[in-house]
């Protein structure tokens, strides 16, 4: 290469030589890697060398449209042509080479590695050039930014083949003055050629992919200017559509138009040019913003110009390069509550399932990954639903590479009760329980597990469960690995009532069998409350009792700090459950059961969830003559009750009223104190309505009618009996009665058949084991145990409503 002229000793030619090329795969892309080593001599005018030096370099062949079907002796011979740094004599290499890329297979940890990188964007499409860009001829490449735009894409891309070597990069950040008429020339021209925007961004790009770059891309402003870039492509769009669609209804409108047909067309071929061009636009613009949002003060100033509205827009392209950078986008913004309320608005998540499944690996992991952070906001995980993605994702347990992912975003919906249901309809559960059994005796993994014992908890899910040998394969598990969450989900599976339950008599030896000191407490607190669940006519309780000796166990672990307080409670539970059965009660009591209860509800009395479970006992055991002559006549049990029939836990308040009603029936002495003790509390509560009801000096605007006068006539308001309650027949001209009314109640007619009704029911009918109290621990509904304090409720409106406050 000549130089220019100079004095006599002046250096006048530059001589370089390539030595040493040697060839290599590269270890992740589909390329082929050449080393070479470059000799450069300066050489006087003599031709004596003066300088000399010696530099590494290597190039990157990269072979995109190499597959298994590709030719590769004639692409080697190709690429020997095409590449002057490997000799001919080296194609039998080549083609090894080849060979050995065309039946690699990408592992899936380079695939989860990679990541979109500067060498990823080749030159546009569009240009194709016939030199190779130099280092040192960065001063020619720089004038031709100064001509028209042809002239424009060329140095432009003669300058994005230097910056794509990132160590070019640091010399071409030293020439600011090239940096600096590149963002010129695209702030003043990018709307004159996509081609010439899209490679001066591709440069810029090359910078943002390195941290240390990230200040002088913002030092040229070129990521707001590439977000403005990105509003307009976006109008462009939605202009070029509607064009589109005017032509194709004033095409289909006259079906036998030619030129319209023509038109539509030509209008079409050229939409789709286009739209080409601008996709690759868009897809570096939002790379180099991806970037840059790596600082969260550049990405907060992104959603304030609406980011996450424009890449939610873009969701609706078809190309997937693109859609895999709009969902990384999205899922790296995603993590603040701020951008996620955002895409809730915009309805992300209904155009993100559209992706769900795809073809393309790393768009649909990429889009599992924003959807599962997307999943922990209950709002969208409706929206989820409402998109059909259970059912996709049930499709999706079959992929070994994406189950994980499908399987945590699965759990997140099965968290919400009115979702479990749907899982029924889908091929979910039958998988579940294929995984389960695949996993023999290995550890399992906590996603599949955890989404296991959430949809136990839907009565249509878990006779799916049970379906075959589901429940037995389940207890084999469980009893001979210990297995706690199994066990759990056995239990959640247990809870139903139905034909699922009635499966459970085949296994109730061996729950029993597992409830002893030596296995662990966790696993036996699942075990009592699986075996707490089982309210079935047909199981022989007193039998189970008798033969794994469970008495002395659940007597020694009713002793306040025995145990763990949630396996006293599970405890406690499982009486209440057995006493259901008239020999078991006796049998407890006997044990002297009772009395331990008693002392373990005033250890316990302010967790209301012992409370309630205790006096459910108590409630049962009432039913049976042995154990209710215990109660009433042998322990405290009574004035107990008698304390919490006000107590603030409305569950626990019902319980006690229904089993003081029965206390009552049977015992005449205590049905008379309980009788006193209700109408005192009626009484004073009543009192404590009418203080607070008192006029105040101003007057109380609801005692007054249109025209002032008072309702309550200057009279005292407990005088105006007919203001509160009517009681025709029952009460006296005065309004006042007697709390001996309660007590004469049940001694007349209407007394005694309402009384002789209820006293029936109690003697014929066993307490519905459904009836348990709503607890954290198992299904419990909330009908009403029983009617018989219906109809007295009116005789106690009427005491508390007419009673003069003097005889309180």
């Amino acid at each position: 290469m000549e130089m220019e002229g100079g004095q006599g000793g002046d250096p006048r030619y530059l001589k370089r030589k390539v030595k040493g090329c040697t060839l290599d795969v590269h270890p992740t892309e589909k390329a082929i890697v050449v080393q070479y080593e470059v000799e450069a001599m300066i050489l006087g005018e003599q031709g004596d060398a003066m300088v000399g030096g010696r530099k590494e370099c290597h190039k990157i062949i990269r072979l995109k449209s190499l597959n298994s079907n590709t030719d590769t002796s004639s692409l080697a011979r190709k690429v020997v042509e095409e590449c002057h740094l490997i000799h001919p004599s080296k194609v039998n290499e080549v083609e090894q080479l080849l060979f050995y890329l065309q039946n690699r297979k990408q592992t899936n940890e380079e695939q989860e590695k990679k990541r979109i990188s500067p060498r990823d964007f080749a030159p546009y499409a569009g240009i194709e050039l016939n030199e190779e860009a130099n280092i040192n001829s960065i001063d020619e490449y720089l004038e031709l930014l100064y001509e028209d735009i042809q002239e424009k894409i060329r140095g432009a891309t003669l300058i994005f083949q230097l910056a794509r070597n990132p160590d070019n990069l640091e010399e071409l950040k030293q020439n600011e003055m090239a940096l600096a008429a590149l963002a010129r020339v695209l702030r003043e021209d990018w709307k004159q050629s996509v081609d010439l925007a899209t490679t001066i961004i591709c440069i810029f790009f090359c910078f943002s992919s390195f941290t240390q770059f990230h200040g002088l891309v913002t030092h040229f402003k070129i990521g707001a200017l590439c977000m403005n870039i990105i509003e307009h492509e976006l109008k462009r769009h939605d202009l070029w559509q509607d064009e589109l669609q005017r032509k194709k209804k004033a095409y289909e409108e006259i079906a036998d138009n030619q030129h319209l047909k023509k038109e539509h067309e030509k209008c079409l071929k050229k939409y789709q040019s286009l739209l080409t061009k601008q996709e690759q636009l868009l897809r570096v613009s939002l790379c180099l913003l991806l970037n840059l949002a790596e600082d969260t003060h550049t990405e907060l100033k992104m959603r304030n110009k609406n980011i996450v509205q424009m890449l939610v827009k873009i969701l609706d392209r078809k190309d997937e390069e693109l859609l895999l950078v709009v969902v990384s986008f999205l899922k790296k913004l995603s993590i603040f509550l701020e951008n996620k309320n955002d895409m809730a608005e915009v309805f992300a998540v209904e155009k993100l399932g559209q992706l769900v499944p795809c073809e393309h690996e790393d768009l649909l992991s990429t889009t599992l990954r924003l959807l599962l952070n997307l999943s922990f906001d209950t709002a969208l995980r409706n929206q989820m639903v409402q998109a059909g993605l259970i059912g996709k994702l049930s499709s999706l347990l079959a992929d070994e590479g994406q189950r994980q992912l499908s399987m945590c975003i699965l759990y997140h919906i099965s968290m919400e009760d009115r979702f479990k249901s749907m899982f029924a309809a889908t091929d979910c559960i039958p998988q579940l329980m294929r995984m389960i059994y695949d996993f023999g005796e290995h550890k399992m993994d906590f996603e599949l597990i955890s989404l296991c014992i959430n949809l136990a908890a839907n009565k249509s899910n878990a006779q799916v469960m049970c379906e075959g040998n589901g429940l037995k394969m389940l207890m084999k598990r469980s009893a001979k690995l210990k297995d706690v969450l199994v066990m759990k989900m056995i239990r959640n599976i247990s809870q139903h009532h139905g034909p699922t339950k009635s499966l459970f008599l085949d296994h109730v030896g061996d729950l029993a069998a597992q409830i002893n000191q030596e296995e662990a407490e966790e696993y036996v607190i699942e075990c009592l409350g699986t075996l707490a669940n089982l309210t079935i006519p047909d199981l022989d309780w007193a039998l189970v009792l008798k033969e794994y000796n469970l008495v002395p166990y659940l007597k020694d672990r009713l002793k306040p700090g025995a145990a763990e307080d949630d396996l006293i409670l599970e405890v406690v539970i499982l009486i209440g459950t057995v006493s259901m059965d008239d020999s078991c009660a006796a049998m407890l009591a006997k044990s002297g059961i009772i009395p331990a209860l008693i002392e373990l509800l005033n250890a316990q009395q302010e967790d209301d969830e012992f409370v309630c479970q205790i006096v459910y006992v108590f409630y049962q055991m009432v039913f049976h003559k042995a154990t209710r002559d215990v109660i009433i006549k042998d322990t405290q049990a009574p004035t107990y009750l008698i304390d919490l029939m006000h107590d603030s836990n409305a569950e626990i308040r019902k319980v006690c009223d229904n089993t003081l009603d029965i206390i009552a029936e049977y015992d005449e002495e205590w049905g008379k104190r309980i009788q006193n003790e209700k109408f005192r509390w009626y009484n004073c509560q009543w009192l404590e309505m009418v203080e607070n009801r008192q006029m105040d000096e101003t007057g109380e605007p609801l005692l007054f009618g249109e025209d002032g006068e008072s309702f309550a006539e200057n009279r005292d308001l407990l005088e105006r009996p007919d203001l509160l309650y009517s009681a025709d027949g029952i009460m006296s001209a005065d309004g006042a009665i007697s709390p001996d009314f309660y007590g004469n109640f049940q001694n007349d007619e209407l007394g005694q058949a309402y009384m002789g009704s209820v006293s029936d029911e109690f003697v014929t009918s066993a307490p519905d084991p459904a009836d348990r109290p709503v607890s954290a621990y198992g299904f419990r509904p909330d009908e009403q145990l029983f009617n018989y304090t219906a109809s007295s409720q009116l005789t106690w409106n009427l005491v508390h409503a007419n009673t003069d406050p003097a005889s309180g």
